[in-house]
């Protein structure tokens, strides 16, 4: 077994980390690299209030040199099913805005649901036992499959621990 001692020069740094960054532009490097992937994160995601655009075809036309018009062939796309309905609920300073809402659907239906709260907050829907934390500028998010039929609530836990109405919202799955 071979043994390799190295000397400690003045100022406790080994000679092999001279060229080593400094505390200071680690710190900076980590921030740095957080601050990207935050900012990756924000633009990757997919967002339950955006929008789905759907395909559009155009006929082509060419104009042959005699100055006819010919149709030329058509591109086939698939049209996607439509998305599902977003259900946008608000509560501020603890109390929903416009009073609890009853949201029906039928068994099968994809659900989305989106909580906005001014205070951080956990709802939580029953029966389905789904819970999502709310806060100020990040939204509870809810999509799901509503495949148990009945009434569901949607209740805020912060607003029954201080014992006050949880209710947030009554979620109605009909019979398909």
């Amino acid at each position: 077994m071979t043994r390799v001692f190295v000397q400690v020069k003045p100022g406790g740094r080994l000679p092999y980390f001279a060229a080593a960054m400094s505390r200071n532009q680690r710190i900076g490097l980590i921030v740095a690299a957080l601050a990207v992937a935050a900012i990756a994160f924000l633009i990757a995601r997919p967002g339950d209030d955006e929008p789905e655009s759907s395909a559009t075809t155009n006929p082509v036309q060419t104009e042959t040199e005699n100055g006819t018009d010919t149709a030329g062939p058509q591109p086939t796309t698939e049209t996607e099913p439509p998305a599902p309905p977003v259900t946008r609920i608000a509560i501020a300073g603890g109390v929903v805005e416009g009073g609890p809402k009853t949201i029906e659907v039928t068994k099968g239906d994809t659900v989305r649901i989106v909580v906005t709260a001014d205070a951080d907050d956990d709802i939580h829907l029953h029966g389905y036992d789904i819970e999502r934390t709310a806060a100020p500028g990040r939204p509870a998010r809810f999509r799901f499959k509503a495949d148990a039929e009945g009434e569901f609530e949607i209740e805020s836990h912060v607003a029954e621990d201080a014992g006050r109405d949880p209710l947030v919202a009554r979620l109605v799955v009909a019979p398909a």
